[in-house]
């Protein structure tokens, strides 16, 4: 435990940010599984609906500082190719 009172404040401090990142992180990681299962059940148009809370959150994340700004690019980018490869999949 901390004995001096800035020691006390910054582990205050960490427990609230910790706890306000693992949510964070958690729900971004539950709107990629969503996406992930439309993409699986080939419904393209639902997938398109819930990309664009997925990139919300990934953005929030990353502006946060709860991510980086790169691996918030990466789930958007690599997420949005799978949606475009299985358009074109669902299509041909």
């Amino acid at each position: 435990m901390p004995h001096s009172a800035s020691a006390k404040k910054r582990l205050r401090q960490n427990v609230r940010s910790r706890d306000r990142n693992k949510a964070m992180k958690s729900e971004m990681k539950t709107s990629i599984r969503k996406v992930l299962d439309a993409l699986s059940a080939k419904d393209v148009t639902a997938a398109k609906d819930l990309f664009k809370s997925v990139a919300k959150k990934a953005d929030q994340a990353a502006t946060a500082k709860t991510i980086h700004r790169n691996k918030a690019a990466r789930i958007k980018s690599r997420l949005s190719a799978r949606i475009v490869k299985t358009a074109q999949s669902a299509a041909s």
